[in-house]
C-alpha cells in the first residue's frame, strides 16, 4: 500500500471525492454498474459518489484501473502530468530567484498558481503565492509583495514555510518603513512557536534575528540585544551552519550599532565563515556588504578589506533573489570606499545613481547617498554644489518615521550643513535628529512670561 496516497485518501474530503469519481465515470460514458464490475456492488458506488462512503485504498484503486484513471487524480483532483508540471514551475520560480532573475521567477510562480488554484491544490497555491511575493519584492515593489505576504500570514504556524511567509512579511514591512508591523509579525510568529517543535529549527532562530533587526531599526536596541541574544544561545543548540550565521551576523550589526564595531567585525567574519559553507547567496552577499561597510567605519578604515568584500557581494547579488533596495545599499558602500581611497570622481558617479535608482523604494538609502555626493563635492572645492547635495539629503529625509538610522544620518546631515555655514538647516537637522531618535523638549515658557509670573 502507498503510505502517501492512503494518507492523501484519509484526508481527502468524502463528497469532493465523491464528486471527482462520478466525474470521471462520465467523462468515461461509464454506468454504476460498469464501474462496480465484480468487485463491489452498485449501492456501494453511489454511496461513494454521494459522499456517504469512503472507500479504502484498494476499492480505490479497483475502480481507478476501471476507469482506466490514476488514483492520484481523484485524490488530488489534477493529472500527475499537471501536477507534476505545477511542482516543475514552482522549482523553476524558485531556482530564478536564487539566480537573480526575479521577473522570469514571477511568471512562473503566477503559471503554477494559476494551476493550482485551479485544481483546488491548496498547498501548493500557498507556495506559489509566498514565491510570488518572493519575486515581487526582489524587483522592488514591495507593497504588492506585501499584500500577498499578509494574505498567506496565519495566526497558527503549522510548518516551516509560514515560518518564512512571517519572515518575509517583516522584512518587508521594515524595508517599507513600517517599523511597527515588523516587530508586531515578528513578536506572533514566535509567540506561537514557542514550546513547538518549529521553535527548534534555522527557520526559528532566522525569524529572532529578523525580529532583533526590526527591534533596532525602530530604535529599541536594548530589546534588539535581548532578542539577539536568546537567538545566539538557541543557535547554538542547533546543528546548523545557517542558524547560527544568521545569529551571529544580527550580533554583529547590533555591537555595530552600540560603536563596538571592533567587537562587530569578528562575528561578522564568523558569520560569513558559516554562511559561506551553505547556499543561501542572498544572505552571504549580505552578510559581506555588511562586513564591508563595518571595515569602513573603523579608525583608520580598512579600505581594501572592505572593497573585496563589497566586490564579492556584488557579485553574488548578481545570481540570487537580491532586492534592488540590497543592491543599492552595496552600491552606495562601494562608492564610499572609493571616497575615502581618495577617488572622488568614482565615488561621485556611483552615488548619484543609487540615488536615481533608489530614491522611491528606500528614500532612506537615496538620502544617504546625496550626502556623500556632498562630501566629494567639498572635497572638491565646491562648497556651493555641496551645499545643494545636503539640501536635496535633507528633501529625501523629511517625512521619513522614527527610527535610528534616520536619526544618524540627520546627525551627520547637521554637521555637513555647519561645515558648509548652512547653519539654519544646520539646526532643523539637529532637531530632526533628536525627533527621529524619539527624543522630545520639554515645555518652557518664554523669557517674557516667566518674568510676568515671577513678579
Amino acid at each position: 500500500m502507498d503510505a502517501r496516497q492512503a494518507d492523501l485518501l484519509r484526508k481527502l474530503d468524502p463528497i469532493e471525492l465523491g464528486q471527482r469519481l462520478r466525474a470521471a465515470r462520465v467523462a468515461k460514458g461509464m454506468t454504476q454498474t460498469d464501474l462496480a464490475g465484480a468487485d463491489v456492488s452498485v449501492g456501494y458506488v453511489s454511496r461513494i459518489e454521494a459522499g456517504h462512503r469512503r472507500p479504502n485504498l484498494q476499492v480505490l484503486t479497483d475502480l481507478c484501473v476501471r476507469l482506466g484513471t490514476p488514483v492520484e487524480q481523484l485524490l488530488m483532483g489534477v493529472a500527475p502530468q499537471e501536477l507534476e508540471q505545477i511542482k516543475l514551475n514552482l522549482d523553476f520560480a524558485e531556482l530564478a530567484l536564487e539566480s537573480g532573475q526575479a521577473a522570469s521567477a514571477e511568471l512562473q510562480a503566477r503559471d503554477a498558481l494559476d494551476m493550482a488554484v485551479a485544481a483546488s491544490l491548496k498547498e501548493l497555491a500557498y507556495r506559489s503565492r509566498f514565491l510570488l511575493a518572493r519575486a515581487l519584492e526582489a524587483q522592488g515593489m514591495v507593497d504588492d509583495a506585501i499584500i500577498e505576504l499578509e494574505g498567506l500570514l496565519s495566526p497558527r504556524v503549522g510548518n516551516v514555510l509560514q515560518i518564512k511567509v512571517g519572515i518575509a512579511l517583516s522584512r518587508c514591512y521594515r524595508e517599507s518603513g513600517d517599523f511597527s508591523k515588523a516587530v508586531e509579525v515578528g513578536e506572533m510568529m514566535l509567540e506561537h512557536l514557542a514550546d513547538t517543535p518549529l521553535d527548534g529549527t534555522d527557520e526559528a532562530v532566522q525569524l529572532a534575528v529578523t525580529l532583533a533587526y526590526a527591534y533596532h531599526t525602530r530604535g529599541d536596541v536594548s530589546q534588539a540585544v535581548r532578542v539577539c541574544r536568546r537567538a545566539v544561545a538557541k543557535a547554538e543548540t542547533l546543528d546548523s551552519s545557517v542558524g547560527r550565521a544568521s545569529a551571529y551576523w544580527n550580533a554583529s550589526i547590533l555591537e555595530a550599532a552600540r560603536g563596538s564595531v571592533r567587537d562587530a567585525i569578528p562575528l561578522a567574519e564568523r558569520a560569513l565563515k558559516l554562511l559561506s559553507e551553505g547556499q543561501d547567496a542572498r544572505n552571504l552577499a549580505n552578510l559581506r556588504t555588511a562586513l564591508g561597510m563595518m571595515q569602513l567605519r573603523m579608525d583608520p578604515p580598512q579600505i581594501s578589506e572592505a572593497q573585496e568584500n563589497l566586490k564579492l557581494a556584488a557579485e553574488e547579488y548578481q545570481w540570487c533573489s537580491a532586492s534592488p533596495a540590497d543592491i543599492g545599499r552595496n552600491e552606495l558602500a562601494q562608492a564610499r570606499a572609493h571616497f575615502l581611497a581618495g577617488d572622488v570622481e568614482t565615488a561621485e558617479v556611483m552615488s548619484r545613481h543609487v540615488h536615481e535608482s533608489i530614491k522611491v523604494l528606500s528614500p532612506l538609502t537615496a538620502a544617504d547617498a546625496k550626502s556623500l555626493e556632498g562630501q566629494v563635492h567639498a572635497a572638491q572645492g565646491d562648497i556651493e554644489a555641496a551645499a545643494r547635495s545636503y539640501h536635496e539629503a535633507v528633501f529625501a529625509l523629511t517625512g521619513l518615521g522614527s527610527d535610528r538610522e534616520a536619526a544618524e544620518l540627520w546627525f551627520e546631515l547637521a554637521g555637513l550643513l555647519e561645515d558648509v555655514n548652512e547653519f539654519d538647516a544646520a539646526r532643523h537637522a539637529y532637531r530632526s535628529a533628536a525627533a527621529a531618535s524619539g527624543v522630545q523638549s520639554r515645555p518652557r515658557a518664554t523669557t517674557r512670561k516667566l518674568s510676568e509670573e515671577l513678579r
